[in-house]
């Protein structure tokens, strides 16, 4: 390979080698690239032609290069035309027959996927796709980010001006400016050029905000836990087939939001109390904390009771769960928000003994209730077998993962649920809340300042969400079976068995798993 230190060197000044051959003398030569090719920037799939142009002694040779470089295949030629779905880097290589050779600069065919394309005509001039905001207003000490994005060919140069005069090194199509502040205030071009022609950008006017017009704060969470039972197979109540397909499916939902989950099927009143006190355990100051429930349920006094399936017929308020208290004590752990959603009946029920004592919860403007029904009326749902679904949660399903105050979305449920005809007259969603600020579910999770709680309920979580790992069982006949969990929901364990070696001895084996019930 020879360098060449001057490439816009004259002709006869670049250096020569003398090749003798018996009695004929013969001058080469170096092989110099007097046109270098150029970077381009394009809509996908618009074919570009790069170029390279040199000179030296007899026939040249060309070989185009990739970003990993490998050769192009096909690529032997001084121009290569390309078109492609994504960015890529291309060098070429020209070489002489007596093995000299020299490398073009690399350049780059940048490709913009955004759905502009350019006009009909377009002949390479710069072409901007994208304006700065026209006007932004940032508070003091913010970054200020201005893009502007163009087509060109060759790659457009940018440069950024601030009130008229040029700015020092801003010369990227995005222009970020750290500290704002009274000298940052202003308008904003942007210059794009190659040698075609030089276009200009949109005004983008900045300006400092003041405590009136600053916009509103993002909405966050410290975290999102969520605990949702479903009741189905009553040992003395009429056995209802929705709740299980409801439970998992708003289980996926709420994880995709970013919810921490705990999904719990067919609890005794024993054991729905100790899942709500240690969903509690997890709940802290800014967290968003929800509590869902399907199954039998009915109302006492203005209060609302959840049937757990152990529970006597005819049930007493002392044999149920009563949703107030849930919610005062989720109040208790100050949390930041708290729904209570109830895919259940609320059918009045007239009965002796003592009401549930509850002291009225605090006004902290945080609490969400959504009823699947109003009061003294029924909560239905579709049987289909597997697939069978209660008419509440079906919609709510549907719109949960909207990016909406979380009572928009109850009211859009309502509205859905109170067109369907199967329940038309019978069935009417109820939504009860103190919000004060519009929290939705898809609000971000932010930790900052609150590690400490994050990290003991991390602790906390994977204590009770371990599986257990593969295991390999070996048997006297030389047969060797793995075993591997899955959790269905949290209190539901998968087991499947694989039979890994049958052995020498063995003609037909197969895995039989069976399950016994854990003593009280």
């Amino acid at each position: 390979m020879t360098y060449c230190p001057d490439r816009a060197a004259p002709l006869w000044s670049r250096p020569f080698h003398t090749l003798k051959e018996g009695p004929t003398v013969m001058t080469v030569a170096d092989v110099v690239i007097v046109q270098q090719p150029k970077s381009v920037c394009v809509p996908q799939n618009y074919p570009v032609t790069l170029s390279v142009q040199a000179v030296g002694t007899g026939p040249l040779r060309y070989q185009w290069f990739d970003g990993q470089q490998i050769e192009v295949p096909c690529a032997t030629e001084s121009r290569l035309q390309v078109s492609l779905k994504k960015s890529e880097s291309y060098i070429c290589r020209v070489s002489d027959q007596y093995c000299n050779c020299i490398f073009s600069i690399w350049v780059r065919v940048k490709v913009l996927n955004l759905p502009v394309g350019v006009p009909p005509g377009w002949r390479g001039e710069p072409y901007i796709i994208a304006q700065p905001t026209p006007q932004q207003s940032v508070r003091h000490g913010d970054t200020i980010t201005l893009k502007c994005l163009a087509f060109g060919m060759p790659s457009p140069q940018y440069q950024w001006y601030h009130n008229g005069h040029l700015l020092p090194k801003k010369n990227n199509e995005i222009l970020e400016i750290k500290s704002a502040k009274a000298d940052h205030v202003g308008s904003y071009l942007c210059s794009v050029s190659n040698v075609l022609e030089e276009r200009w950008s949109e005004a983008a006017d900045i300006a400092l905000a003041t405590p009136d017009n600053l916009p509103a704060p993002t909405l966050t969470a410290t975290d999102k836990v969520a605990l949702l039972i479903g009741n189905l197979n009553y040992t003395h109540h009429p056995r209802l087939m929705a709740p299980i397909m409801d439970v998992h499916e708003l289980a996926s939902l709420l994880q995709q939001l970013g919810f921490r989950v705990v999904s719990l099927l067919d609890l005794t009143l024993q054991e729905m109390e100790a899942a709500i006190d240690k969903f509690l355990q997890l709940l802290d100051r800014g967290v968003y904390a929800m509590f869902y429930y399907a199954g039998h349920g009915y109302e006492h006094l203005g209060r609302n009771y959840l049937v757990a399936i152990d529970a006597p017929r005819p049930y007493r308020t002392i044999n149920c769960v009563c949703v107030q208290r849930v919610m005062c004590n989720m109040q208790e752990r100050r949390a930041q928000l708290n729904v209570i959603l109830l895919d259940t009946c609320r059918k009045w029920y007239k009965q002796s003994g003592p009401t549930s004592e509850i002291n009225p919860l605090a006004p902290l403007g945080n609490t969400v209730y959504g009823y699947a029904t109003t009061e003294d009326a029924e909560a239905f749902e579709v049987q289909d077998g597997g697939k069978s679904t209660g008419i509440f949660t079906k919609y709510l399903n549907k719109y949960i993962l909207q990016p909406q105050k979380v009572t928009h979305i109850l009211e859009q449920v309502s509205e859905d649920l109170g067109k369907d005809q199967l329940v038309s007259g019978k069935q009417v969603v109820e939504i009860k809340h103190t919000l004060k600020e519009p929290r939705a579910l898809t609000d971000p999770v932010g930790t900052a300042g609150h590690t400490m709680e994050l990290h003991l309920r991390d602790a906390c979580w994977r204590q009770a969400n371990v599986l257990p790992g593969r295991k390999l069982l070996d048997f006297p006949c030389g047969v060797q079976v793995e075993l591997s969990f899955s959790a269905l929901f949290s209190n539901i364990l998968l087991v499947f068995g694989m039979v890994r070696n049958s052995g020498t001895m063995v003609q037909d084996c197969t895995v039989d798993l069976h399950s016994e019930p854990l003593p009280p």
